[in-house]
């Protein structure tokens, strides 16, 4: 039995949002893959790189990932790691419709529940979705694939 961690509006969308299963480890990974595909500025490293894709199993199993759930399948995850955003995607034609914005408030909500403030290191890119969200940024970090910021809310 999945367990509900809430349910959300997301603009037009209600959404469930969920820790994901152990059986949907494949499918999410996927989803990772389609939607980090889709950024330009990283899909020739990516494509040449396909390791770079991956979703521990471990964070399915200790209760890491959160997955917005629309229609009855995966639209977006989060994977957070003491207090920190390890991943978050969405499927790339559901950009924009408040799936990430969702995903950040579920992680927020669950850092929070350890006393925690949610972090993550972003992709420069990703800098106005997040400070969206509510986070600020904090400095610089390199990355394997170049310089990110980090941020916290």
């Amino acid at each position: 039995m999945r367990r509900a961690l809430m349910s959300k509006r997301a603009d037009s969308l209600t959404l469930l949002l969920r820790l994901a299963e152990p059986d949907e480890h494949a499918q999410l990974e996927e989803l990772q893959r389609r939607a980090s595909l889709e950024l330009p500025e990283y899909r020739e490293e990516l494509l040449a790189n396909p390791d770079a894709i991956h979703l521990p199993p471990a964070q399915i199993a200790n209760g890491q990932v959160i997955v917005a759930e629309l229609d009855g399948e995966p639209a977006g995850f989060a994977a957070v790691v003491a207090g920190e955003i390890d991943g978050l995607f969405v499927e790339p034609d559901l950009w924009g419709s408040g799936i990430g914005k969702a995903l950040v408030e579920a992680a927020t909500h669950e850092a929070r529940l350890s006393g925690m403030t949610l972090k993550v290191t972003a992709n420069p890119s990703a800098r106005l979705f997040y400070q969206s969200c509510g986070f600020s940024v904090e400095g610089e970090e390199q990355t394997r694939f170049g310089p990110a910021l980090r941020m916290s809310r």
